[in-house]
């Protein structure tokens, strides 16, 4: 070997990192729910965070660069400590990485607020936390600001901690009602009419929201608020002229509203108000030649003082591993031909 060669060796090996880890005292049971079968659980954290990870027994060594090898580490002792008191399946590892905040060591994260600045929301089914650098700063940034946007990918839980924050204000006496708003605009389908009253003819366009208030606060006590008018269903469409105080407002699915309609939801807000409104730009069901009210407006708020901008990337998608990988073949797509069909996102 000569000398060039050699020190390129050099530099290879000191780009890899390896640490040694010791589970004990080691239950075969727990070992086995926590690797999974054939060590499922410990090939996922390789896959996910492109890592090395070779295991013996209760001894487990993870190779990979500096960054990359610290990450598959916690990532690996938060799930040994799950191990003993829940089942580890895939879909937990997905989210262990994504609590880890890094995945892929050379792809680009947000900052995320210190430690102490971390919010946690509680809600009467228990505490809901940030999961990854990205939503860790959106609960920030409706924590701390009147108006927040949250904009990306599908699954990357937009609307589910803006409800989650909506419920704790509403419990905590912050706000004396939750007002969900989401434009009637199909996805590239025509329903025709749609038969009962307002409440039921938006149901299946605000049924997301639904799912997510069920969840924190239970089907029945949704219905009760519902018909005390402390948790209201506003079409965007019927907004015009009111004033909105003490409420928390969610905007849901804004790609689909149009540069009049945002200007409009948004000067809505009354005092002792807040607003989260979420969107993916990359999926409008407007007419073609309509331009996006959440697109428009990312282009005039940046700055204001009270408003907030997050955004989201296919990195952070919290549902099935595939459902990341399909938004980022779509990613992929628009970025090399935006001007072709399918490359505009629709």
């Amino acid at each position: 070997m000569n000398s060039h060669e050699s020190s390129r060796t050099t530099a290879l090996n000191a780009s890899i990192a390896t640490r040694a880890l010791a589970f004990e005292p080691v239950d075969n049971a727990r070992l086995a729910n926590f690797v999974g079968p054939m060590d499922e659980n410990l090939r996922h954290v390789e896959q996910r965070l492109n890592v090395q990870v070779n295991r013996r027994g209760g001894h487990i060594e993870v190779s990979g660069n500096p960054a990359a090898a610290n990450a598959a580490e916690k990532v690996l002792r938060r799930l040994f400590d799950l191990s003993s008191k829940e089942s580890i399946t895939p879909d937990r590892v997905h989210l262990a990485v994504q609590e880890a905040g890094m995945e892929e060591s050379t792809a680009p994260v947000l900052v995320a607020p210190r430690p102490s600045d971390e919010v946690t929301i509680h809600t009467q089914r228990g505490g809901i936390r940030g999961r990854g650098p990205n939503q860790r700063q959106y609960l920030h940034n409706i924590h701390t600001n009147d108006l927040t946007f949250g904009i990306g990918p599908a699954g990357t839980g937009k609307t589910y901690l803006a409800v989650a924050c909506a419920v704790e204000a509403l419990q905590t006496d912050r706000v004396r009602r939750i007002v969900l708003v989401r434009p009637a605009v199909e996805a590239g389908e025509r329903l025709g009419f749609l038969p009962g009253d307002i409440g039921q003819k938006v149901d299946p366009y605000l049924r997301p929201m639904y799912d997510a208030l069920y969840d924190m606060m239970g089907f029945d006590r949704v219905a009760r608020a519902i018909e005390r008018q402390v948790i209201e269903i506003a079409p965007l469409a019927f907004m015009r002229g009111r004033s909105l105080n003490d409420s928390f407002i969610i905007l849901d699915e804004a790609q689909n509203t149009s540069v009049e309609q945002m200007k409009m939801f948004l000067t809505r807000m009354g005092f002792g108000s807040k607003a989260v409104v979420t969107g993916d730009i990359t999926q409008t069901d407007l007419p073609k030649q309509q331009m996006s009210g959440l697109k428009h407006v990312m282009n005039v708020l940046p700055g204001v003082d009270g408003v907030a901008f997050s955004y989201f990337t296919s990195r952070d998608v919290v549902r099935h591993p595939l459902v990341q990988r399909i938004v980022q073949a779509y990613e992929q797509k628009q970025a090399a031909a935006p001007d072709r069909p399918g490359g505009d996102g629709a």
